[in-house]
């Protein structure tokens, strides 16, 4: 059934999942339609605005290209819209075939967060690389990021820091209808908030992909994939895809920083070893205190302690900070960030857990620092042995290889950084994947409804 509810010149507020199918003529960019389809199009508003019915709409006599359904939605469209091919707005240095990209943070944290969140900082930097590619970007954030594409505020500032927040999901909730109410305006919407909004876009599937950025050894996720198994999903690691193998994985896309955000230090000046990134169970700060007495070496653990572990630091980690070796000094934010790596002789990175990527080991990498980590998760395809780090099995082969770690070449580290995770080339592996799911959609998939001085246009999706 068609939208009844409309007025002659007004606005239809129905229903995002009520479409119609028109014939259209595929002619060159930002032309015209014909006139038979526009007058078929009168009439299909027309019988809707009557309170009719348009179950068989009328097919234009005269179609002569390819015979596309293009499927669009009534999304607050003018009852007398043309219908009308977007000519698509050429990139800053002239290139063309420019996106329109929706990018979908989680809001616990700011994008980027003042201080400690990993996820939330890599859809900053996504964010920021592909707005200075020229494509047209809208992120849906906290309400305190800061970005140069378009900001969609879903909540006023970031939940984890707002006291009168006692449960996130009521605001993601009201994030997904936003989304999903705009969801017209783009030709791809990027998620990365886990899985929150695959009931919604199931039907989006060929252009709503999912950046899976945690653990997914946990055994509730695999009957998840298995059943929305058409929802798209990028890896950050190969590694982080072995818990659920028959997920529906298109690509993995390392993180990556800007390459002028940390500084790079050719010359430590703080004689420490660093710890940096949260106090938990898994990211074993206690294995880092230990490496660091038995090398002789200072500690400075810059970490934050989430309120679910606060009884593990007070009982497991505090007792080991009561020396003079090691120095708690807490979260710090990003100015802080590359001071504290640059002036360390080496990161410690000693995980018991299937660690997705570790943005801090790049993070080292970035300012010159070499990396000692543990091989656990996705640091094999990080750390390459003997150039930019070590990776060790347990804490006596750590000490062992300290000697050689300090000895490595921190211009070569940072070269190593240069050549493979910048967030340049982030940005180009996502448009890749985005360029590849469009591709392989079929032709009425890849008609993205949108408006134009306000009526509604559909423009073919290349």
């Amino acid at each position: 059934m068609w939208p009844r509810r409309a007025t002659k010149g007004g606005i239809l507020q129905e229903c995002s999942r009520q479409c119609y199918a028109l014939p259209l003529t595929a002619r060159e960019a930002g032309t015209a339609i014909t006139d038979q389809c526009v007058e078929a199009e009168r009439q299909i508003v027309d019988e809707v605005t009557a309170g009719g019915s348009a179950a068989e709409p009328p097919r234009s006599p005269s179609v002569d290209d390819q015979d596309l359904r293009l499927w669009t939605a009534f999304f607050s469209i003018t009852v007398d819209c043309r219908m009308v091919f977007a000519k698509p707005r050429p990139r800053r240095n002239g290139a063309t075939h420019t996106m329109k990209i929706a990018q979908v943070a989680p809001l616990m944290e700011s994008v980027p967060p003042r201080l400690y969140g990993g996820s939330e900082r890599i859809v900053s930097y996504l964010t920021e690389a592909l707005v200075a590619e020229g494509h047209d970007v809208t992120l849906f954030a906290s309400g305190d990021s800061i970005t140069a594409a378009n900001l969609a505020a879903c909540c006023p500032q970031a939940l984890r820091l707002c006291p009168g927040v006692l449960d996130p999901i009521p605001h993601y909730m009201m994030m997904l209808d936003k989304v999903r109410r705009r969801a017209h305006e783009f030709d791809i919407i990027h998620f990365h908030i886990d899985q929150f909004q695959y009931p919604l876009f199931r039907d989006l599937s060929h252009r709503a992909v999912t950046t899976l950025h945690g653990r997914q050894d946990l055994p509730d996720l695999y009957p998840l994939y298995m059943h929305f198994k058409e929802m798209p999903l990028i890896s950050i690691s190969d590694a982080q895809r072995a818990p659920v193998p028959d997920a529906s994985f298109v690509a993995t896309v390392q993180h990556g920083l800007p390459a002028d955000l940390l500084p790079r230090s050719l010359h430590s000046h703080g004689g420490y070893l660093a710890f940096l990134g949260r106090i938990s169970p898994e990211k074993r700060v206690d294995r880092a205190i230990r490496i660091a007495r038995a090398v002789g070496l200072p500690l400075k653990i810059a970490a934050k302690v989430d309120k679910v572990d606060t009884e593990y630091f007070r009982k497991e980690i505090e007792p080991m900070l009561a020396s003079a070796d090691v120095e708690f000094v807490g979260e710090i934010n990003e100015r802080q960030k590359a001071r504290f790596l640059g002036d360390a002789r080496a990161l410690l990175f000693p995980i018991d857990w299937p660690e997705p990527f570790g943005l801090v080991m790049i993070e080292a990498m970035a300012c010159g620092t070499p990396v000692l980590a543990f091989n656990r998760g996705s640091v094999p395809e990080v750390i390459e042995d003997g150039v930019n780090g070590y990776i060790v099995e347990d804490e006596d082969e750590a000490v062992r290889k300290m000697g050689a770690l300090l000895a490595l070449d921190r211009a070569a580290v940072r070269r190593r950084f240069e050549v493979r995770f910048t967030a340049e080339r982030m940005a180009k592996d996502y448009v890749k994947v985005y360029k590849k799911l469009l591709a392989e959609a079929d032709p009425l998939q890849r008609a993205r409804p949108m408006l134009v001085n306000g009526n509604l246009a559909v423009q073919e999706l290349t």
